[in-house]
């Protein structure tokens, strides 16, 4: 195995490939967003099928929050 090269040893593996075009992509776009505490959540994909937007997720969400929390206040477990 010495002296064989690896993948990880070809430094050709570091040069961009022509089909990845960033030249209209903006550096740290979403940066603020994140330090501002989003969490970035993976769903399953069942789950994301039902929703075709993150605001649709966030509302689905918000509206189960906010019924857990009348719930809760109503005496209800």
């Amino acid at each position: 195995m010495s002296g064989e090269h690896t993948k990880t040893d070809d430094d050709s593996d570091l040069e961009m490939r022509p089909e990845y075009d960033f030249s209209k992509g903006v550096r740290g776009k979403y940066a603020a967003r994140f330090a501002k505490g989003s969490k970035v959540v993976v769903l399953d994909p069942d789950v994301a099928a039902e929703f075709q937007t993150s605001d649709a997720v966030n509302a689905a969400l918000r509206k189960n929050i906010s019924e857990r929390g009348k719930r809760a206040g109503s005496g209800g477990a």
